[in-house]
């Protein structure tokens, strides 16, 4: 395979670390972290870390894998706002089913403008559980959250009014099933008292007692620091990420949109909250496919609103060090 160089006469292998680097900003469930890149001379590969599995809340994998996809994407934009366009083989090798994607074929043809925003949007983006405001998100802005991820091959459905409710009741009864389970306390409860690990869910961004919403938000155990203010979420829209195959190439790219809208949110300042609980039970999830008319599966719903400016937002989630994703071994010496 061969490659050009930038003018900048910057390695790839500098622009690969830095893509993968910049990937660690991705959003993941729980703030789980779980991908591990590999810096190769003309390549970069994402597998994914299973000692970082929800194994009780997701036991098939498919949050596990989403969250690895929105790594990818913020991989892939990064190398686009260094003016790299590559070729992105999803899921190379069936002899190697932790390899999820290997970024190669790289060719150096400008910067992209609108990826190097969407870069320093990944830098600000955040979840913010709090209540949102009563204003409504500008038609053009959703039009763009929409477009950005079914350009990643998923789809984006708002639900109307009917369809919040079910939602809601979905997310109650995914709640109950949940609370019932000492399996998913006890790991639930792991996620949120990780203080100093990079990893992990810390009080301050959990709200401090259950916010005013029509569609409930997760019950984490005990309440955070994050104070939620006034407000309800009536001028909130809901939606859910979806997509026509249940397997993990789906799920892979239900993550790649996933930061696509996220980053597509953040741009037009809008918040964005994903609500997985409604699909890590089965009849919650099945109640989810039926709102789809049978037409495909539901990777994820999600909450979007704009923040209420008068009360500060939560921080940001704690990250790993690059030295614990990012692996530059194979070309240490090429780095600069």
């Amino acid at each position: 395979m061969s490659h050009e160089t930038p003018a900048t006469d910057r390695p790839l292998t500098t622009a690969l670390a830095e893509a993968a680097g910049m990937a660690g900003h991705a959003p993941s469930v729980h703030n789980t972290q779980p991908w591990h890149w590999t810096v190769l001379p003309d390549a970069l590969e994402l597998r994914v870390v299973r000692e970082r599995h929800l194994s009780a809340m997701d036991p098939e994998g498919r949050l596990l894998v989403v969250s690895c996809g929105a790594a990818l994407h913020h991989a892939r934009t990064a190398l686009a706002a260094e003016g790299w366009t590559p070729v992105v083989e999803r899921l190379p090798d069936p002899n190697q089913p932790d390899l999820l994607a290997r970024i190669t074929g790289l060719r150096h043809t400008g910067a992209d403008p609108d990826a190097m925003h969407l870069v320093q949007c990944m830098r600000v983006r955040h979840t913010d559980r709090r209540p949102v405001s009563d204003e409504q998100i500008p038609t053009a802005a959703l039009g763009d959250i929409d477009r950005a991820a079914t350009a990643e091959g998923v789809n984006l459905q708002l639900l109307d009014d009917m369809q919040k409710i079910e939602l809601a009741g979905a997310a109650q009864q995914a709640a109950t099933v949940e609370a019932d389970s000492p399996e998913l306390r006890e790991e639930l409860a792991y996620w949120v008292n990780r203080a100093g690990t990079g990893t992990g869910l810390p009080p301050e961004v959990l709200p401090d007692q259950p916010a005013q919403t029509t569609v409930p938000g997760r019950d984490f155990g005990h309440p955070g620091s994050l104070p939620i203010g006034p407000g309800h979420d009536k001028a909130a829209v809901y939606a859910i990420l979806w997509g026509a195959e249940d397997e993990p190439l789906s799920w892979l790219r239900a993550g790649e949109a996933l930061s696509a809208a996220w980053l597509a949110a953040t741009r037009h300042g809008v918040s964005l909250v994903p609500l997985s609980g409604v699909v890590e039970v089965d009849g919650t999830r099945e109640v989810l496919r039926q709102m789809l008319a049978g037409l495909g599966f539901p990777y994820l719903s999600m909450r979007l609103g704009v923040a209420d400016p008068t009360h500060a937002g939560p921080p940001h989630t704690p990250r790993l060090e690059a030295a614990q994703t990012v692996d530059t071994s194979a070309v240490r010496d090429q780095l600069s």
